[in-house]
């Protein structure tokens, strides 16, 4: 998988559950259709809270709407219900199947993210045969730990290019600018969630659609 530059990476808020199912998943699709509008490429559906079933519903849904677009839906952790539902790829935390197994067992062109949080994980991730690697938390951000800082994105991205590197964690308006000078691209929960910001990073021609 090759990607233009920057690699925006949309990540879902991760609050919907069984019982506000009817009203957030309405959220979460409307934000679908933002990012297919704003020519976001890469959109993670990462809701851990609900069961497989729902997770693969919602997923075939936003499939729907990104079909014939730009914009590439990816699962977190379950490779099978996004094979299912025709997701585009997956995104592997480190209690998931390597991305090894995943790109020997399933197709060619499925996406492989996986999320790193240091040099090793970052290249493992590279020699398994993943796609990209979001590298966190870089800022500061809600119950993800104490920050790597900008200095440890430099090295990765040195020591590791051209295998794509996202930055993730704490990214917004504020340092987004510079996270860029740095890494391929940034994913962002709170920053991406939000039709206005999506807007305005559109306004300034940041979005560049993915390639193959």
């Amino acid at each position: 998988m090759k990607f233009s530059k920057p690699i925006i990476y949309l990540i879902s808020d991760g609050t919907i559950t069984v019982q506000n199912f009817s009203q957030k998943s309405v959220k979460f699709l409307q934000i679908v259709e933002f990012a297919v509008e704003f020519k976001i490429p890469l959109i993670q559906f990462r809701e851990k809270s609900l069961p497989a079933k729902f997770v693969f519903e919602l997923t075939a849904q936003a499939v729907q709407l990104t079909k014939n677009s730009k914009t590439k839906i990816l699962i977190n952790d379950r490779a099978d219900i996004a094979l299912a539902a025709k997701a585009n790829g997956v995104h592997l935390t480190s209690n998931s199947v390597s991305a090894k197994i995943i790109r020997q067992n399933f197709p060619k062109d499925f996406i492989i993210g996986v999320s790193a949080h240091s040099l090793e994980n970052a290249l493992k991730a590279k020699n398994d045969g993943a796609d990209f690697a979001t590298f966190s938390p870089i800022f500061a951000s809600p119950n993800k730990g104490t920050p790597v800082g900008l200095e440890s994105l430099k090295t990765v991205c040195e020591k590791i290019k051209p295998f794509p590197i996202i930055a993730l964690g704490g990214i917004d308006e504020t340092n987004y600018d510079e996270v860029l000078q740095i890494a391929d691209g940034f994913a962002a929960i709170r920053f991406l969630n939000n039709a206005e910001n999506l807007r305005k990073l559109k306004d300034e021609n940041l979005f560049i659609n993915c390639r193959r």
